[in-house]
Formats: structure tokens, C-alpha cells, sequence
């Protein structure tokens, strides 16, 4: 698998900042080459060209569809994380979640 670039979004960038953190943590212990950008919902737009996924956090469902506007044809896949790994921060499972689509 070549390098996967993931932005994290969550309201402001804080949480999801702690959780890119884990799951870099959770693919260095893989060898696996992941950049991971937390960043808040706000700041999708300016992302959309750079990454590969976007991990979006379990309380944004609500913006899925604003999302799937603001990639239109870009080849970029969009996760919503589930609550079971983002409220305990657990950078494992999400990174499961995420090679799910690779």
C-alpha cells in the first residue's frame, strides 16, 4: 500500500487531534505509511485535493451530505468513525475502520 493522507475532522480540531495522534501511534507499530490531519469541520474544503480519506467524527453525521458536496468528484473516501473507538480514543480500531476501505 502506497501512503495514505487522512484528514480527521471533528467541531473545532481538539478531539480529533488526539485521535490522529493514536492512530499514527497504532501505524507506526504496522510500518505503514499514514499522514493524519486533524483539523475542524470548517476546514474540509481546503483538504479535499491533498488526501485519500476523511475520517469524520461520530457527532458530524449530521454534515454527511455537505461533505459529499464539498468532495463532488474527488476520489476520496469519506468514513464516519464509529462512537465505540472515537470516545475512548482508541487509534487501533480506527485505523481498522480506515484500511477497511483501502
Amino acid at each position: 500500500m502506497e501512503k495514505l493522507n487522512v484528514l480527521l475532522v471533528c467541531g473545532s480540531g481538539a478531539s480529533s487531534g488526539f485521535m490522529a495522534s493514536n492512530i499514527r501511534k497504532a501505524a507506526a507499530k504496522r510500518n505503514l505509511e499514514i499522514s493524519i490531519k486533524a483539523r475542524g469541520e470548517a476546514e474540509i474544503e481546503n483538504y479535499i485535493d491533498e488526501i485519500d480519506a476523511l475520517m469524520v467524527g461520530p457527532h458530524l453525521a449530521y454534515i454527511l451530505d455537505e461533505i459529499e458536496d464539498y468532495i463532488g468528484d474527488a476520489d476520496v473516501k469519506v468514513i464516519l468513525m464509529k462512537p465505540s473507538y472515537y470516545s475512548t480514543l482508541d487509534g487501533d480500531a480506527a485505523l481498522e475502520d480506515l484500511l477497511k476501505e483501502f
